[in-house]
This record gives C-alpha cells, structure tokens and sequence, in this order.
C-alpha cells in the first residue's frame, strides 16, 4: 500500500479519509480547519494512495486534545481501517511507522484510548494487545488509556484526575465536542435542533482549544455525551438514535 502524508501544503487537496468525499461539505472543512492548526504542534497524518477509509493520525501527547499525563510519549487520536480495505494488515503497516517515526523523533512510546470490550471510534483492545500495547489506567466509565513503551524504564502515562470520574454537575444532556470529529458539524446542530422541537433539555459545549481540552471531565474529547450529570456514550448520533436514546433513559 502507498501511503501519502497530509501536511498543511497539500491539505486543501487531499481526501481525509472520513465517509465525506466532498472536500466543499461542512464535516470536511472543520475538520481540515482543526488540523490545519495541529501540524505546527507535531500532528502527523499518514492515510492510503488509494481512496478508502484508512489512516493514523497521531501528536506528541503533550498536544493531544486530551486530559493525559503522557509526556515524551506519542498519542494516537485515530487509527481506523474499514471497508474494504479491512483485513489486508494496513492497521500494522499505519503502526508500524508510527512506531518508526515516534522512535526517530525521541517519543518514550504510544499511548490511545480504547476499552475492555470494543466501543464504536476506539482502538479494538484485541488488536492492542496483539500488537503489544498494555492498560496503563482506566477512568469510571470503562474508557481505558493504553500504552506500549518503547523502554523498559519508561514513565506510565494516566488520565489527569479531571477525566477519571467523568461526571457534572449540570443536569439534562450535555455534549462535550470538538471539531477533530468532522461527522460533529453536520450533527451536533441536528441534535440541538431534535431537542429544541420535542422539549429535551440540551446544551452542547464545544471545546475550542487545547487547554480546555486537557481539562475536560471526560477522558474522550471529540464527542462526549452526558444526562444528567453522568456519562452516556461516545457514539456520534443522528436525530433518530437521539430520541431513541432519549426515550430509553
């Protein structure tokens, strides 16, 4: 497989690999937007020649939009391989030279979030612990932080005390996002707009900036949901999946 890597030069022509082919849709340019402003800070995306839904997009931790202590390490924020580009070792080759590139540029190791059991836009556990990575901490809500050391003696990373309790205080639902999602600009106004017309109380908080991020209550940052004061799903939704949440609470 040929792989090309997105840089702030070739950005505004290159398919990003998401579901959107349209480079014009609002999902595209947030995203193309929020990576725009990464690559200054080490961002590296590397995805296939070939068209296809195939790529691995990693920063040094200390600039990942995440609440982690995982400094000197490299934070994977996706590596995703679907379709029919499944099943033909891509997923090794994209960690493969994440591995090399990370080991070139003085990183301590990887980390990525994933969980016990597989959770629909996080690293399958199988496939982690396949290729060597480890559980180094888990917040309340089964999100766990995985690692592999390129060292023996290499520090553990964590979560920052913020993300390991994921609960607020404010009631109703409450999303935490960022624009690192692109499907979030065609779906978080959908969703404000459900909850608008059929009464739910609704309030979505998007995180601007890297700060915010490392400090949010939650330990994944890109689409976080909350009733109530506590922690529901990850899961990007459509009106239809709303409500049906909605009515089973």
């Amino acid at each position: 497989m040929e792989y090309i890597r997105v840089t702030k030069e070739n950005l505004e022509k290159e398919h990003i690999c998401c579901a959107i082919a349209n480079n014009n849709d609002i999902q595209v340019k947030s995203k193309k937007a929020w990576l725009a402003e990464r690559f200054d800070e080490g961002l590296v995306f590397l995805k296939s020649a070939e068209r296809g839904k195939c790529f691995i997009e990693y920063i040094p931790a200390e600039n990942a939009w995440n609440p982690i202590d995982a400094l000197g390490f490299m934070y994977i924020d996706c590596l995703w391989v679907s379709g029919s580009l499944k099943g033909h070792g891509y997923s090794s080759e994209l960690l493969s030279e994440c591995i090399r590139d990370s080991k070139e540029k003085g990183r301590k190791g990887l980390c990525i979030l994933s969980a016990a059991k597989k959770k629909p836009f996080l690293s399958d556990p199988k496939f982690l612990k396949y290729k060597g990575f480890e559980v180094c901490d888990e917040a309340d809500n089964g999100i766990q932080l995985w690692y592999l050391p390129f060292e023996k003696n290499s520090p553990t990373p964590s979560f920052n005390e913020c993300a390991k309790h994921p609960k607020i205080k404010e009631k109703g639902y409450i999303l935490y996002y960022t624009n690192q999602c692109p499907f979030n600009a065609k779906y978080v106004p959908v969703l404000e707009e459900t909850a608008n017309k059929n009464g739910i109380s609704f309030k979505a908080i998007k995180i601007e900036n890297r700060e915010d991020a490392q400090n949010a209550p939650t330990p994944i940052t890109t689409y976080a949901l909350f009733y109530d004061g506590s922690y529901v799903t990850n899961e990007q939704m459509n009106d239809t999946k709303f409500l049906k949440l909605v009515n089973k609470q």
